[in-house]
C-alpha cells in the first residue's frame, strides 16, 4: 500500500523525527475524515503545540515568537475583517508602511497568508508561534471588541422591542427560535450594523452559502459567511423580533424592530422577508431618527441652493418636489426641511409608506391600502383638518397628484417625492402623468433632483495627477481651472472604507420660473426646460458633483458613478 500524501507541516515534523510517516499518514486520514485542521489533529494526538512551532520555526526558516512576552494591548486587529480573523489561526502583531507581520502556527497554510494579504491590501511578513497562544489572544481581543461595540448600549441588548406571534403560528420549535447563539448572533448583528454606520442589512441565503451583506456609504460589502445550516434559525429569529408570521414563507412580509440605544435614543428597523429559490431573503432597513436632524448645512447644498430651498420652505403655499433614485437621501431632505418649519404654530400632517422617521410635533400617517387608506384618501382627510403643512411620501398616480396640486393652490405648503433621473424630468413626468400643464405651471414652485456622493476620508486622500484635457472633457470649465486646482483621489486607511466616509448630498436645486411655467404651457419637453435652466444659472447634477470634486469632499470617479450618465 502506497503511503498516503501529508501536507507542509506533516512533511516537517517526520524531518524533524517528531513523528513517524505512519503517524504522519494516520494524522492525514483523520483530518480528511473529521474536517478538523492538521493542526488540531496534531495536538489532538498528543504533539505538543511548542514542538509544532519550534520545528515549522526551523523547518520553514521563520522567526519563532513567543506571544506571552509580546504586548498585544495595541494589536493593528482593525487591518483585518473580524470573519478573516475568526477563520484562521494566525494573528497581525503590528504594521510597518505597507507591511504586516502576522503570527501563525501553520506556515505551509497558505490560504490564510493569502486571507490576510488579499483583505488588506499589504504584504504579509510570517512568525511562527503556538496555536493555542494565538488562538487565546484572538479570544480575548475579539471578545474586547464586542465590549466596545456595546459601548454607549443598554447593559440589557435585548432591549429590542417585539412582540410574539400566536403559538400555533410556529411550525419551528421555541427552542430554536430562542437558541442563545442565534440570539446573541443577530443582536451582534444589528448593533454591528449600527456602530459601522450602516444604513441596510441584507441576509441572504443561497444554494451552498449563507451570508450577510451591510450597505455602508451606498456600497454593498459582505459583513459575514454564518454556517448555512443556521440560515432558517436567523431568518426565524429576525422574523420574530419583527412581528411577522413565520408560518408563511410563501409571500413577501413586512415588519419593523425597534432597538433602543439609550434611554433617549433608539433606532429603528424596517424588515422586509422575500421568498428566494432556496429561502427567504431580508432585508433590514436602518432607520435613524438623527439622520433628519444633522442640520441643512450638513447635507451639501451650495450656499445659493441653501438659499432657494429655504426661501420656497418660507413661503405660505406652494409645492416642493424632490426627486432621485431609492437612497438618494430624499426622506432626509424632506425631513430636514419639516424640521425647520416644526413650530408651535404651524400644523404639520405626512402620509407615508411608512413613516421612516418619528417627528415630535409632526402629524404622521402610515398609509394603508389594504383597508383603503391611500395618499389620495390620506390628503383628503388633511384637508378637512385646518393643515398648514402637508407631506406625501410619494406622488405615484394621478389622483394623488391633483389633490396635492389642489392643496398648494389653495394656502397650503407641500412636500413631496417623485421618482426621476433630474429635475426637468420631473415637470413632464407630471404632465404624462395627466397633471394639466397650466396646474403645474401655477403650483410647483422648486424641484430639487439629488445624488449621494461618498466623501473622501481626510485622513488618506491624497492629490490625482489628471491632465487639464482630461478635466476638460469630463466637465470642469477653464474657470475651474484657472489656478491649478488640486482634486484628490481615494486612497484607504484603518479609519475608513476603501478611502471614504460617511456621504455628501449632490443636488440640483431648480425653481420653476415664469419662463419654465410658459415652455411647460407650450407643450415644450425635459430638454426644454433644462436649456433654460441652464440659462437661469442652475447647475445640473454633474455640475454640482464636479463643485464637490474642486472642493475636496469626493473624487471625480464617484462623482463619474453618481452622475455620469
Amino acid at each position: 500500500m502506497s503511503a498516503l500524501p501529508v501536507n507542509g507541516m506533516l512533511n516537517a515534523l517526520v524531518r524533524e523525527e517528531a513523528i513517524s510517516s505512519d503517524q504522519a499518514n494516520t494524522i492525514q486520514t483523520k483530518a480528511d475524515g473529521s474536517g478538523e485542521s492538521v493542526l488540531n489533529t496534531l495536538m489532538g494526538e498528543g504533539i505538543s503545540a511548542k514542538t509544532i512551532a519550534e520545528t515549522a520555526s526551523k523547518r520553514f526558516g521563520l522567526p519563532l515568537v513567543d506571544l506571552d512576552a509580546v504586548d498585544t494591548s495595541d494589536l493593528p486587529l482593525k487591518l483585518v475583517p473580524e470573519k478573516v480573523l475568526q477563520a484562521n489561526t494566525a494573528l497581525p502583531l503590528f504594521k510597518r508602511g505597507r507591511r504586516l507581520t502576522v503570527a501563525v502556527a501553520d506556515p505551509s497554510d497558505t490560504g490564510a497568508i493569502d486571507g490576510f494579504r488579499f483583505s488588506t491590501n499589504m504584504a504579509i511578513e510570517a512568525v511562527v508561534a503556538e496555536a493555542p497562544k494565538i488562538s487565546r489572544v484572538l479570544e480575548d481581543a475579539l471578545s474586547d471588541s464586542m465590549e466596545m461595540l456595546g459601548e454607549g448600549l443598554d447593559d440589557d441588548l435585548s432591549n429590542v422591542e417585539f412582540e410574539r406571534e400566536d403559538e400555533e403560528a410556529h411550525d419551528i420549535e421555541d427552542s430554536s427560535i430562542q437558541d442563545d447563539v442565534v440570539v446573541k448572533f443577530v443582536t451582534k448583528l444589528l448593533t454591528d450594523a449600527i456602530r459601522k454606520g450602516a444604513s441596510d442589512i441584507h441576509i441572504e441565503p443561497y444554494e451552498k452559502q449563507f451570508r450577510i451583506r451591510f450597505r455602508v456609504d451606498g456600497m454593498l460589502t459582505e459583513s459575514a459567511k454564518p454556517p448555512a445550516n443556521l440560515a432558517d434559525r436567523i431568518v426565524a429569529r429576525v422574523k420574530v423580533m419583527s412581528r411577522m408570521d413565520i408560518s408563511e414563507r410563501r409571500l413577501p412580509q413586512d415588519g419593523r424592530i425597534k432597538l433602543k440605544l439609550s434611554k433617549n435614543r433608539s433606532i429603528d428597523f424596517r424588515v422586509n422577508s422575500c421568498p428566494t429559490l432556496f429561502g427567504e431573503k431580508i432585508v433590514l432597513r436602518i432607520l435613524d431618527p438623527t439622520s433628519a436632524q444633522l442640520g441643512i448645512d450638513q447635507l451639501g447644498y451650495e450656499p445659493e441652493q441653501k438659499r432657494l430651498y429655504m426661501e420656497t420652505l418660507d413661503k405660505p403655499y406652494g409645492m416642493i418636489l424632490v426627486t432621485g433614485p431609492t437612497g438618494s437621501g430624499k426622506t432626509v431632505s424632506l425631513y430636514t426641511g419639516l424640521n425647520i418649519l416644526n413650530s408651535g404654530d404651524r400644523n404639520i400632517s405626512t402620509a407615508e409608506d411608512p413613516a421612516e422617521i418619528v417627528v415630535p410635533g409632526i402629524n404622521q400617517v402610515n398609509v394603508n391600502p389594504k383597508v383603503g387608506l391611500t395618499f389620495a384618501n390620506a390628503l383628503r382627510a388633511f384637508l378637512r383638518q385646518d393643515p398648514d403643512v402637508i407631506m406625501v411620501g410619494e406622488i405615484r398616480d394621478l389622483e394623488t397628484a391633483e389633490i396635492a396640486i389642489k392643496a398648494s393652490q389653495t394656502g397650503h405648503l407641500v412636500l413631496s417625492t417623485l421618482h426621476t433621473n433630474d429635475a426637468p424630468q420631473t415637470l413632464t413626468r407630471m404632465v404624462n402623468m395627466g397633471v394639466p400643464a397650466y396646474n403645474i405651471a401655477s403650483s410647483v414652485s422648486l424641484i430639487i433632483a439629488q445624488r449621494l456622493a461618498r466623501r473622501l476620508c481626510n485622513n488618506c486622500r491624497q492629490p490625482d495627477k489628471v491632465p487639464e484635457e482630461e478635466l476638460r472633457r469630463e466637465g470642469f470649465t477653464e474657470e475651474d481651472l484657472a489656478g491649478s486646482p488640486r482634486i484628490f483621489k481615494a486612497v484607504g486607511c484603518d479609519q475608513c472604507t476603501n478611502g471614504y466616509k460617511g456621504r455628501v448630498g449632490v443636488y440640483q436645486v431648480m425653481p420653476v420660473s415664469e419662463a419654465m411655467g410658459r415652455i411647460i404651457m407650450q407643450g415644450g419637453n425635459a430638454m426644454d426646460i433644462a436649456d433654460q435652466s441652464r440659462e437661469e444659472g442652475v447647475d445640473d447634477l454633474r455640475r454640482s458633483g464636479l463643485k464637490k470634486v474642486l472642493a475636496g469632499m469626493t473624487s471625480l470617479e464617484e462623482i463619474n458613478r453618481v452622475t455620469k450618465d
